[in-house]
């Protein structure tokens, strides 16, 4: 049974905590967050002990790794000190906001043969990893275009927004990531934003509305569309396009019963209005293959090179609108 430690109790946390403390494998030891209450309740409901003290954690010898469910601006530390007593990292994206941290935090705990792995965990949702599984295994031929669509319903909590990032780095990142996972190098990147100025998430100055075209290294393309405000629920989709045919990943829906009445035909439920309910099962495999990752010894993927490479794309993605330019990579 691995023992794990937390690093944050909010929404993202709170799914975390669920995961670990239920699996099969895992066990939630430590819940620590600078407010008591919050680390109290978390901990409390699983049975761990909360801290607010992050070398508390990190001290206990039972703790074999940590995931970091932190906001943002805290995951570099928290990596660096958990590297350092010898702990597996699990770290929600980005890694950072900042290329030049992110590259200096690497130089400081590489000598340490560190067990990092960045929360990418749409790279673990079953749908999706079945059609990767499918384009290797060559049934679509040659992959030429992969098409991603990401909205959702509506933006996030105004002190999330804050010290999120932006669309690219916050959001859209799950989506390079994923292209990288299927198309690998990715050399140019073009970008379209709107609205900017007043527009995204309260107010933020940020664009709540995006599009991206990608072109890997040996000349195929991705297409990306991402919303913060999408009508009709939590619209995840993944088209892979190849020279022998196509492969789709539709949107979920909580039931796959469909109605056919006078009043309308193939009436379906509605998408599912929630990141963490339609992607249940990515965070349960996530972690699963993390804990077998870390008991076996084997480095996990993705990595913190793939953090960085994700990282690199959001940062083209904005130079591409400032400048409304393509962005060479690499």
């Amino acid at each position: 049974m691995l023992d794990i430690a937390l690093f944050g109790s909010g929404r993202i946390g709170r799914v975390h905590a669920d995961t670990i403390a239920t699996g099969p494998r895992t066990r939630l030891s430590w819940v620590c967050d600078p407010v008591p209450d919050a680390a109290d309740r978390l901990a409390g409901q699983y049975g761990a002990k909360a801290t607010r003290k992050a070398e508390e954690v990190l001290t206990d010898p039972a703790v074999d790794a940590v995931v970091i469910a932190s906001p943002t601006p805290t995951h570099l530390d928290l990596i660096t000190a958990a590297t350092d007593a010898g702990k597996a990292v699990l770290c929600e994206k980005p890694i950072d906001l900042d290329l030049e941290r992110v590259d200096a935090c690497w130089e400081r705990i590489a000598g340490s043969d560190p067990r990092v792995m960045i929360g990418f965990n749409r790279r673990f949702d079953p749908a999706f990893a079945e059609i990767h599984a499918r384009v290797a295994a060559g049934e679509i031929g040659r992959l030429e275009h992969l098409v991603i669509t990401s909205r959702d319903p509506e933006p996030p909590p105004a002190e999330y927004a804050a010290v999120a990032g932006g669309i690219f780095r916050d959001m859209t990142i799950h989506d390079f990531d994923m292209a990288r996972f299927f198309l690998g190098d990715i050399v140019e990147v073009h970008a379209m934003a709107a609205p900017v100025g007043a527009g995204g998430p309260e107010g933020s100055g940020e664009a709540d509305h995006a599009v991206v075209t990608l072109r890997s290294a040996d000349g195929r393309l991705c297409q990306i569309a991402n919303s913060r405000s999408c009508a009709f629920g939590y619209d995840q989709r993944i088209e892979a396009f190849g020279t022998d045919g196509m492969l789709q990943a539709a949107n979920r829906t909580p039931t796959t019963v469909r109605a056919y009445t006078a009043a309308g035909v193939e009436t379906a439920s509605p998408y599912l209005r929630f990141f963490l309910e339609r992607y249940q099962d990515a965070y349960r495999r996530e972690l699963e293959y993390f804990a077998e990752a870390v008991e076996s010894g084997t480095p996990p993927s993705p990595g913190y090179a793939d953090g960085r490479a994700a990282l690199v794309l959001a940062d083209a993605a904005r130079e591409s609108v400032r400048t409304g330019r393509t962005v060479t990579v690499g």
